[in-house]
């Protein structure tokens, strides 16, 4: 795969004027820094394919990471060449060996995130069936190390708080972490850097800070991650879907407590006994 980025000096983040209003009713004038949102059009093939809310920061992983997660791709295996313009706003994408499905051309999907992100279409969607995880194993201190290296916080949400953070780990080491404004992107962000560095993903543990609806778990799912762990909550058809699919799932992860909703393993139960 050919990667080329042509993007350069792309703000992140800007200083906005703002005033501070108190409950005594004394207000005072300041400023303070915010998360910049950049739009970013992927063409697949020549299709403009999808449109992505985000930081514009790590596109090329974003896009290759949502690309997987979505069931377009398998691995870079499959990308001749993958290119981001110089004023991070248009990826192109082109894939080895592959044409469009124009039985898809008019799909729009939107998923859960807190962006405006969509995929315009499925013309390059394998339509492949979801299936079960290998779990693998973990222990409780692991949890706790990783949800305490996740407290330490990122540069991004340190400085704005206006940031989803997202680990990829084995074990205890940390391999990635990606920032952006949405959930969803910087998930995609630490699957598309496992990608390129040939990262074996069923031996991966992602850990995200953003609420876990039913699309993140197919993400995991898709990108054959065996365990997620957020810092935040699911919803019940996650349990469900987390159980369906042997998907070791973990929530509301804390330095002094987390809860396990699915654990295929057994590992809390052996703890106990």
């Amino acid at each position: 795969m050919q990667a080329i980025d042509a993007s350069h000096d792309i703000n992140q983040q800007e200083d906005r004027a703002c005033t501070n209003v108190y409950a005594d009713g004394s207000r005072t004038s300041t400023s303070t820094l915010l998360q910049t949102e950049n739009a970013v059009r992927v063409f697949v093939n020549g299709e403009l394919t999808m449109r992505l809310m985000c930081s514009a920061d790590h596109l090329i992983e974003l896009v290759l990471g949502r690309m997987r997660t979505e069931d377009m791709i398998s691995s870079v295996d499959e990308v001749d060449q993958i290119m981001v313009c110089e004023h991070a706003t248009r990826v192109l994408v082109y894939l080895k060996d592959r044409e469009a499905n124009v039985n898809h051309e008019h799909v729009d999907t939107v998923a859960t995130c807190c962006t405006f992100n969509s995929n315009l279409n499925s013309m390059f969607v394998k339509d492949e069936e979801l299936v079960p995880l290998e779990p693998i194993p973990w222990t409780v201190e692991q949890v706790f190390v990783l949800s305490r290296k996740f407290e330490e916080d990122t540069p991004a949400h340190r400085a704005t708080y206006g940031a989803h953070s997202c680990y990829l780990a084995q074990g205890e080491e940390i391999l990635y972490c990606c920032e952006d404004l949405g959930r969803h992107n910087a998930f995609d962000k630490v699957v598309g850097c496992a990608m390129r560095d040939g990262v074996d993903l069923t031996q991966c543990v992602v850990f995200t800070s953003g609420r876990v609806p039913t699309d993140m778990v197919a993400k995991a799912i898709r990108a054959h991650i065996p365990m997620l762990i957020s810092k935040a909550v699911p919803t019940d058809l996650t349990v469900e879907m987390a159980c369906a699919y042997d998907l070791t799932l973990i929530c509301s992860a804390h330095s002094d407590s987390f809860r396990v909703f699915n654990d295929p393993l057994g590992i809390v139960s052996a703890d106990r006994s």
